[in-house]
């Protein structure tokens, strides 16, 4: 599992899972609009289907849009025909949306076993997880709990996990709104998984 990326530059990659979502990715949007940087949202395919305006208009603004399976479920319970068919239900939808497959995957909860892994390899899929997985943001831990265990994580090359999907994501929009002032501040640029995998940095 890739959780951060060796870089010589001040570059992180933001990423955000569960969406997409009509009242929270707009918002995540507008704030990378603001920093001139860009996010990889690893969307959900159930969710992509509810609101395929919001799935293209991430895709229009330049963001990458990653595998997150079509239902989100424990990968490491299904067969290897269940764990193909929910990647490539997903990979169809993308598709058929902008027009592209994506080229990024993260499991569900952070579960896999030796399958999905030999799984992910046949379809050339690197596995992405995060450094700051203390932060929780999923479990609405407060604003601070969120960014003070974020902070931690930040380095040249570091992939930071959010959720912009299921539930109230109020405290994750705050949260990542004071991060990236923060980074930007500091000289940070926001990339892509893909592009900090690839070195287009």
């Amino acid at each position: 599992m890739i959780n951060e990326v060796p870089a010589s530059n001040k570059v992180v990659a933001i990423t955000f899972d569960d969406g997409p979502n009509p009242i929270y990715t707009p918002q995540v949007l507008e704030i990378f609009s603001e920093a001139s940087g860009k996010a990889t949202f690893f969307m959900i395919g159930e969710q992509m289907g509810k609101f395929p305006e919001v799935v293209k208009k991430v895709a229009a603004q330049g963001h990458e849009i990653g595998n997150h399976t079509y239902t989100h479920p424990y990968l490491s319970q299904l067969t290897q025909e269940e764990c193909l068919e929910e990647i490539e239900r997903n990979e169809s939808l993308v598709e058929e949306l902008v027009g592209r497959t994506p080229v990024v995957f993260r499991s569900p909860y952070l579960d896999y076993n030796h399958e999905t892994l030999s799984l992910l390899e046949r379809k050339s899929y690197p596995m992405i997880g995060a450094l700051n997985l203390e932060a929780q943001d999923w479990e609405q831990p407060g604003v601070d709990h969120i960014l003070a265990k974020t902070r931690d994580c930040v380095r040249n090359g570091s992939i930071l996990l959010f959720h912009d999907g299921y539930g109230d994501r109020s405290q994750t929009i705050e949260a990542v709104r004071i991060l990236v002032a923060e980074l930007s501040s500091q000289g940070y640029q926001f990339v892509t998984v893909s592009s900090l995998l690839n070195g287009q940095i």
